[in-house]
């Protein structure tokens, strides 16, 4: 689990909630028709922007971002060297045995295109088509949030116009300028959270976990191309190590 990610949203709705306490009953900040008005517009304009199948992949391109951990490049280094030295010793076959150690797909793919046989070249022309796959599943749950973030604001103005209207047509009703007012401002209220503790953070997380991904994933391509190749463990360390911080790379020099 992405322990940063779920600390700092609970950390923003709970300091959010303890405000909203602090001044007075939380039912003031509870209203229906504003929740309808902004969460159904929200989710209904990003149906229209989006197809259906898109939108369920956003929910687990979320969830991968919250609660998947990605290894460090370093442990991945290793990894590969370790699989680079099977390799040498043993041949490819014997990889085929490593296998059932992995749980990540994308590199359990590159290793049967190596113990295949395939070559270097046609290993890493797969795998970056792969990996352009991964690119536009994060690009387009990113644009999906961003596009929320948008519209969960447009319709609180929305509704606040709505609030104003009712209220204004209804100056001579004491009772119904309470309940106008309050769609005016909760849906406004209700806009600002959504776009901004939910859609835009999410956004911004899948952007940063996309580049993660991305230079991990290139790292493993280069890796694995390597072993096929049939290069030297320790001349595949030294090119990998290319992805790592200087830091870093002292720690996997040692």
């Amino acid at each position: 689990m992405d322990i940063s990610t779920v600390f700092g949203m609970l950390l923003a709705l709970g300091l959010l909630y303890w405000s909203m306490a602090l001044g007075g009953d939380m039912m003031l900040f509870v209203d229906m028709p504003s929740i309808y008005m902004v969460v159904g517009g929200t989710i209904g304009t990003t149906f229209v922007m989006f197809r259906g199948s898109d939108l369920k992949q956003l929910g687990k391109v979320i969830m991968r971002s919250v609660m998947f951990q990605l290894p460090s490049p370093g442990e991945e280094i290793e990894r590969i060297i370790s699989y680079a030295n099977m390799a040498r010793k043993e041949g490819l076959l014997a990889l085929e045995a490593k296998l059932q150690e992995v749980n990540d797909r994308f590199f359990a793919k590159g290793v049967q295109l190596v113990i295949d046989g395939f070559s270097a070249d046609t290993v890493r022309e797969i795998m970056d088509l792969e990996l352009n796959w991964i690119h536009a599943r994060h690009s387009l749950g990113k644009k999906m949030l961003e596009s929320m973030a948008g519209m969960a604001p447009a319709f609180g103005m929305i509704g606040t116009l709505v609030g104003l209207v009712q209220m204004l047509a209804n100056l001579s009703d004491p009772s119904a300028i309470g309940s106008g007012m309050a769609v005016a401002l909760l849906t406004t209220f209700y806009g600002a959270v959504i776009a901004n503790v939910l859609c835009i953070p999410l956004a911004a997380k899948l952007d940063v976990r996309a580049k993660q991904e991305g230079l991990l994933r290139e790292l493993m391509i280069e890796g694995l191309v390597a072993i096929q190749s049939g290069e030297k463990p320790q001349l595949i360390k030294e090119k990998l190590k290319g992805f790592l911080p200087p830091a870093e790379r002292e720690l996997v020099a040692k």
